[in-house]
């Protein structure tokens, strides 16, 4: 900053020497004095030294509720809950486990290499929301305008050039017919695109990094859709393995929940109705539920819905729903003619859900992680009033609120700007010093993203827009949180107020 002062003070001297010699247009005779480096170098000094005198925004509190759409729980007479990353949140073992069951299923059952046990999970390589190109075998990051963010596209473990993406897509935005599918014609048109929209898919796609690097470095030729369908059929068809192992082992691979309990009591004292739907089999929700809140779990249910295959049980109508018998391990072929608590049910539909027990609209309140199989239908089609947890919002709060990251991001705003404001600018000298803003603001953005993950940044924006997984979560959610237990810092009369959102035409600070 020495530099910034001493070129201010002597220009401010240099003013003030002006308007003693009743100097008018001071302008001209500032540019007669100092060259366009030194000007845009004055230009620079002062808004640093703005930057510098803003104070830090507070602190955001990681175990917060954010709305996305006004809620008033007041309204809401009946919660229901996923479970799997909602009221059971998982340690880094289950990442762990899922990834070696799939890899071990690729050996034996796939007859992949042998060397290919030899790779290890990278539990900080990938995040929830990246999209996989299937044909193409890439990783990447899209934003809410489906435009590819440089810098987080990967081919194995290998970042890919710019220059090579763009020669891939030859266009920095893909049409939304190749992300979403084309919903105009048949629905075997189906996207080339997978979109990592819970956390299951996180050591899932681990796996398929992995290997992908590892047939790249042998120089082994592979087919990427192959390699696609071959991982993930492994990893899936690991999961009645993995429940298994899980169901035995709570404690290694279960976070404990001691307010969960807390808030369900509190909801059953103000006699709202809970019911859960899980895509999870019964005996490993029962282990979960019976570490998590006790042996008497399923008394605070009113309905319990397992193995719900989820999203179809939001979408078709016809599927019959059924009695699970826990006993036998077996569902009974009875016909349902009414929802009782205390016992568990099998398959189904929201349509039969909602005429066996009247509950339906804005009376509902239904938490889950994922934003498409648990939450887009239940408020597109069954206005529902939902919410989403998210795990990792602890992490980002909590990088948020570093000092460092704050000072990053107010300068990268104000840094931005300015090379905005003197854009226009064509002489060589101009160009150098605008140049050497702009290269500091790719450092900047690389800065403020890489302190989320070293690769691909944070799960809800890119270097400065909204990722996709954003817009469909603020889409698809009233409001969302970490974690379920958070909802206690709230009474269940408590009104969610979205924040007013700034447009781009309304204000010109820096800091909103």
């Amino acid at each position: 900053m020495s530099m910034c002062n001493t070129l201010l003070s002597r220009i401010l001297k240099l003013n003030r020497s002006f308007s003693h010699k009743n100097v008018k247009n001071t302008s001209l005779i500032q540019t007669s004095n100092f060259s366009t480096r030194e000007l845009l170098k004055e230009a620079y000094c002062r808004t640093k030294l703005k930057c510098r005198s803003k104070k830090l925004p507070q602190d955001v509190n990681p175990r917060g509720v954010f709305a996305c759409n006004e809620l008033d729980l007041s309204e809401v007479k009946v919660y229901g809950f996923d479970y799997d990353y909602t009221l059971a949140h998982y340690k880094p073992s289950l990442e762990h486990l899922l990834y070696n069951l799939g890899r071990d299923m690729l050996l034996d059952k796939y007859k992949y290499p042998s060397e290919i046990s030899k790779l290890e999970y990278k539990p900080d390589f990938a995040v929830r929301g990246l999209h996989y190109d299937i044909e193409k075998g890439l990783l990447l990051k899209l934003d809410s305008f489906l435009q590819i963010q440089f810098g987080a596209v990967y081919r194995g473990l290998t970042p890919v050039a710019p220059e090579e993406v763009l020669k891939i897509y030859r266009n920095r935005i893909i049409p939304i017919a190749y992300v979403e599918g084309d919903t105009r014609v048949h629905k075997a048109n189906r996207s080339k695109m997978v979109h990592l929209a819970d956390l299951f898919s996180v050591p899932e796609m681990g796996l398929m990094c992995n290997v992908a690097e590892y047939f790249i470095r042998n120089q082994i030729d592979y087919h990427p859709e192959i390699l696609f369908l071959d991982v993930k059929n492994s990893v899936q068809s690991c999961h009645p393995i993995m429940h298994k192992i899980v169901a035995k082992n709570v404690e290694e691979y279960i976070r404990p929940n001691s307010d969960l309990k807390k808030y369900f009591q509190l909801l059953q004292e103000c006699d709202k109705k809970l019911f859960l739907v899980t895509n999870s089999p019964y005996h490993f929700v029962n282990a979960g539920m019976e570490m998590l809140v006790g042996s008497d779990w399923r008394e605070f249910f009113d309905v319990v819905i397992v193995n719900a295959n989820k999203p179809k049980f939001f979408t078709e109508v016809s599927r019959p729903i059924r009695v699970f018998d826990k006993n036998a391990n077996t569902h009974i072929w009875e016909k349902v003619t009414s929802l009782e608590k205390g016992i568990i049910y099998y398959e189904g539909t929201v349509k039969q859900l909602q005429d066996l027990t009247g509950w339906s609209g804005h009376q509902v309140l239904y938490f889950g992680d994922h934003p498409y199989s648990d939450l887009a239908d239940v408020t597109l089609e069954h206005g529902w009033r939902t919410g989403a947890i998210i795990n990792e919002l602890t992490h980002e709060i909590n990088t948020l609120n570093t000092q460092t990251f704050k000072e990053n991001a107010n300068w990268l705003q104000m840094l931005t700007q300015l090379i905005e404001d003197h854009q226009e600018y064509k002489e060589p000298e101009a160009l150098a010093v605008i140049g050497e803003w702009m290269a500091e603001r790719d450092y900047l953005r690389n800065s403020t993203k890489s302190v989320f993950n070293p690769q691909f940044g944070s799960v809800f924006r890119t270097y400065h827009n909204p990722t996709y997984f954003s817009r469909r979560l603020f889409r698809f959610a009233d409001i969302y949180t970490s974690n379920i237990r958070n909802l206690l810092n709230y009474s269940l009369t408590h009104t969610f107020y979205p924040r007013r959102g700034v447009m781009p035409h309304e204000y010109g600070s820096y800091f909103v």
